[in-house]
């Protein structure tokens, strides 16, 4: 007889299945907030740079009274866990204590990098740890993670006061840079500008990928030429909407297609071929989710009424 082997009922499965997604989100986690402590202990203290939101103040703390900053950091944050306990959910408010509590012991971990000045070049060290501090920052909300923080304020005011998350950002960073400006002086404040410049920036390609996307508006009088064409030719699925023209009062049929960057060119030369006289309008997609960007690429079919073109 074979032996027989115990077959994983469904919920097992299941449990299994969520433990290795969960272990896999922390240790993105977990190496987020290390690199954003590596950034800040290798290349922002030595020059008196700041971070932003809570990080930059408990920098702020440090400089002045020496306090070290990952404790400072946490100490900093449990007024703010009271408020996310209160006004937030269970979910939000354990993943910021975790990300804090993570944060807090690598940034003091790594405090004795802080020792050595690795790059003299006040720019370059903004270039660099701007650019490490955002891939860290891209890691943590890439798991919907949070290091607690300006995080909690500004989820607070939005749900509240319909505050924007990035508005609440910027008054308290505008609020450390002002009294930093007294106790470490003009130029790292000016630095520590452009390196959140830089961080955000970081934080958005890291996020979103240097494979940029364009929504395309297309208003033309070949609408039924031009989708058939993206279909088969750009292989991109398109959208037909209703439109009227304001002039005329006429109904018309508005395409709308999201392409990667490197087809545009091609997508615009194939409009202009069809339609010179179309209305063409581009902006950026940010975020785009899906079949052909988020998932692979498929084959679409030619239209309904349409025999596939062989080479």
């Amino acid at each position: 007889m074979h032996p027989s082997f115990p077959v994983p009922v469904p919920d097992q499965t299941k449990k299994v299945t969520s433990m290795k997604k969960h272990i896999i989100k922390y240790l993105h986690f977990a190496l987020g907030c290390f690199i954003m402590a590596l950034a800040i202990n290798v290349f922002l203290v030595q020059h008196h740079f700041l971070s932003g939101g809570i990080a930059g103040l408990a920098m702020l703390i440090y400089y002045i009274a020496g306090f070290p900053m990952g404790v400072t950091s946490f100490l900093l944050n449990v007024p703010l866990f009271y408020m996310a306990y209160k006004f937030m959910s269970r979910k939000f408010l354990v993943d910021s204590l975790i990300g804090t509590a993570l944060f807090s012991i690598f940034l003091d971990g790594t405090a004795f990098l802080s020792h050595t000045t690795y790059v003299t070049d006040p720019l370059l060290t903004c270039i660099a740890g701007g650019a490490l501090e955002g891939i860290g920052a891209a890691l943590v909300y890439r798991v919907d993670g949070s290091t607690g923080g300006v995080d909690i304020l500004g989820f607070i005011a939005k749900k509240f006061y319909n505050i924007g998350i990035s508005t609440t950002n910027f008054i308290f960073n505008a609020i450390v840079v002002t009294c930093a400006l007294y106790f470490v002086g003009l130029e790292p404040v000016l630095y520590s500008l452009v390196l959140f410049f830089l961080c955000f920036k970081a934080t958005n390609v890291a996020m979103v990928g240097f494979d940029y996307k364009k929504s395309v508006l297309i208003i033309t009088q070949q609408p039924d030429t031009i989708r058939k064409l993206v279909i088969s030719e750009v292989n991109r699925g398109i959208t037909i909407l209703k439109g009227a023209g304001g002039y005329t009062g006429k109904d018309k049929e508005i395409l709308l297609v999201v392409v990667k960057i490197r087809q545009l060119g091609y997508l615009l030369k194939l409009i202009e071929r069809v339609d010179p006289a179309a209305f063409v309008l581009v902006q950026d997609a940010n975020d785009v989710f899906g079949r052909g960007f988020t998932q692979p690429d498929v084959y679409l079919p030619p239209a309904e009424g349409e025999k596939e073109k062989h080479a």
